[in-house]
């Protein structure tokens, strides 16, 4: 299953695609299924186009070459749709040509939005801390101030 980002990087990979997958009037056919499978073995990503005679939507094509082909469904606009699976072949070539496209997760939470959220709070609190020691200090200066007044008035009575 793929995230939503997952799913957009692929879409916006497709952009640039050309269609390579026809479906005609006879619909999803075992030669469609073969065709397919050898694209998305040699490419992973696949752009295939439903002509307007068929009798299938864009969707229930997609829908049948993922359940056939185990792969995953992208995007479907309009009469064209684009599927993914995971090939060997494409990550050993990746690998070769130093362009690794599958990392390990990041482990523990890098979440840069909830940190930046932190940070923003501790230095407040930080700063409200530093504001409430700077008014203790002066009202307990100000006592110490009043109390010694005091003893100088009943002292000079």
């Amino acid at each position: 299953m793929l995230t939503s980002k997952q799913r957009a990087e692929l879409r916006a990979q497709a952009n640039a695609l050309e269609t390579t997958l026809m479906v005609g009037k006879d619909g999803v056919t075992a030669g469609i299924i073969e065709e397919a499978d050898r694209q998305l073995t040699a490419r992973e990503l696949v752009k295939g186009k439903v002509l307007e005679a068929a009798l299938m939507s864009p969707r229930e094509v997609s829908d049948a070459l993922c359940e056939a082909l185990g792969a995953e469904g992208i995007v479907c606009l309009g009469s064209k749709f684009v599927i993914w699976r995971y090939s060997e072949k494409c990550q050993e070539e990746r690998n070769q040509t130093g362009r690794a496209r599958r990392k390990a997760p990041a482990k523990g939470n890098a979440d840069p939005v909830g940190k930046g959220i932190r940070a923003r709070r501790q230095a407040a609190q930080k700063v409200r801390e530093q504001r409430n020691q700077y008014f203790k200090e002066q009202a307990l200066e100000r006592s110490i101030e009043k109390s010694l007044e005091k003893k100088r008035r009943q002292q000079q009575r």
